[in-house]
């Protein structure tokens, strides 16, 4: 009877095939590896594959970075076990500059999501931001929109986006002719200055349309500021690493 509870408690325990990313792995011990994941019902989990390091592992060469995975696991506590790993194909391997870019999104990731909160929705906006660098050529063109957009939407996930359509405040609507002052967790305020941002661009980005460059750059600062009163002292190393080769 007491081996039959432990099997119930394990199967009760146990998820099959749940649609997964590896943000990513630690060596631990000599033979086995912690994966940091994030799974789309169940949030970041931290996972131990067990002997994934040993001549021969099968699983070794699928638990692969931006590759869509379907992941089996047990247990209870906040360290779960890897009971299965299974490589979903259909994306082109990441290089160049979207390979960089998706280690920066990993690592915001890793930063701001508190382990086992779900977040389905952000989990589809990352896959999707996945897909969309892996048509990006090597040298990065086209990356900017990718970025800007699965920044704003992590955002609005973390209940730290603004309202794109409204002054602040939340009762004019923003005009497209008008200039704009952004401030962070707040939003726009209109302003005279000419060097402001004009209203136009900025419902261009409350429809998720990246179409005209000129947004690009005031997009860039919106997510800039935001993120770093969210991120504090915390450093992005990916992103470091991307302003050097934008200097060099």
């Amino acid at each position: 009877m007491a081996r039959a509870g432990v099997k119930d408690r394990a199967a009760k325990n146990r998820i099959n095939d749940h649609p997964a990313f590896v943000l990513h792995q630690y060596a631990y011990r000599e033979t086995s590896r912690l994966l940091d994941v994030f799974t789309r019902d169940h949030g970041r989990q931290t996972i131990y594959a067990r002997g994934v390091q040993r001549p021969g592992s099968q699983i070794r060469s699928v638990l692969l970075s931006f590759q869509p995975l379907l992941l089996s696991w047990f247990g209870s506590g906040e360290v779960k076990t890897l009971h299965a790993a299974n490589w979903q194909p259909g994306l082109p391997q990441l290089r160049g500059l979207p390979l960089l870019c998706a280690f920066y999104l990993n690592e915001l990731l890793q930063n701001l999501l508190v382990k086992d909160e779900s977040h389905p929705t952000l989990f589809v906006a990352y896959f999707d931001a996945i897909k969309a660098l892996s048509s990006c050529d090597a040298a990065g063109q086209g990356v900017e929109p990718i970025l800007r957009l699965f920044e704003k939407a992590l955002l609005s996930e973390l209940g730290l986006g603004v309202d794109w359509t409204k002054e602040t405040g939340g009762d004019i609507a923003i005009m497209p002719t008008q200039r704009y002052q952004f401030a962070t967790q707040q939003g726009f305020s209109r302003v005279q200055s000419h060097d402001a941002c004009p209203g136009e661009l900025i419902l261009q980005f409350a429809e998720n349309d990246m179409h005209n460059e000129e947004l690009w750059p005031w997009a860039k600062i919106w997510m800039r500021q935001s993120l770093a009163s969210v991120l504090g002292e915390r450093v992005l190393h990916t992103r470091q690493l991307l302003l050097d080769l934008q200097r060099i």
